[in-house]
């Protein structure tokens, strides 16, 4: 099973440390195994880098973009699976983070991300444990003449 969370990430934030995502990933598994005044420092930089959610439009927006899929809710988890492949996702709404967990192959999870990459492109995803991570919409790098 992949868990993957998944934070909106401050514009200013995101466009400074585009192309070094692995700093992001270094702070959230730093406040993962950090015990008391340091666990305190690195969840006061997180809410600092990353914006709350907007749990209404973004619950509006998922809604809308799942429409035509089969999914179903239960409470605040957008679930979708597939049994007779044993394949699904479900995406869970928190406050400041969403949870995505995943089995099977990409293809319900990516339901998700694309759902998510309309609705906020500064949205980074992370599976710690299988050490992936990257924007939902990658940023455009600026050119310069």
């Amino acid at each position: 099973m992949r868990i993957y969370l998944i934070y909106l990430i401050e514009d200013e934030f995101a466009e400074f440390f585009y192309g070094r995502e692995r700093k992001f990933v270094e702070l959230f598994i730093a406040e993962r195994k950090l015990r008391g005044d340091m666990k305190e420092i690195v969840q006061k930089q997180i809410k600092y880098i990353t914006k709350p959610l907007p749990y209404l439009d973004l619950h509006r927006h998922l809604a809308h973009s799942v429409e035509n899929q089969e999914f179903y809710i239960k409470g605040k988890v957008y679930c979708t699976e597939n049994t007779s492949v044993y394949e699904g996702a479900e995406l869970s709404i928190g406050e400041h983070c969403l949870q995505l967990k995943a089995w099977g192959s990409y293809a319900c999870e990516s339901i998700f991300f694309e759902a998510l990459r309309k609705f906020n492109g500064r949205f980074l995803a992370m599976d710690i444990e299988n050490d992936q991570y990257g924007w939902v919409k990658p940023i455009k790098e600026r050119k310069f003449v």
